[in-house]
């Protein structure tokens, strides 16, 4: 195995699905400007769409979560007419 590869600066981790509320602290090393306290406890706070918490194959209810999609959406249906504003 090759070394230096691996990053070697983990910490726990707090992250928080913004659909429900729902926050798990693990190891990463993933770097936020934001912090959270957790039983008095200061964490660096990841915000993320969608966990285990809330995704339909853990749930085992059918929820649609689109956030990113819209603009794409919109884009598309309206595309004709913002190329035609550009001009």
């Amino acid at each position: 195995m090759k070394k230096g590869l691996h990053p070697q600066d983990y910490r726990l981790v707090a992250f928080k699905d913004l659909s429900n509320d729902h926050t798990f602290i693990t190891r990463s090393t993933v770097k936020s400007r934001e912090t959270i306290e957790i039983e008095g406890v200061t964490y660096p706070l990841i915000k993320i769409e969608i966990s285990n918490a809330s995704h339909p194959f853990y749930t085992g209810k059918m929820k649609l979560v689109d956030t990113a999609g819209r603009i794409d959406k919109f884009k598309n249906r309206y595309q004709k007419h913002i190329d035609k504003n550009s001009k």
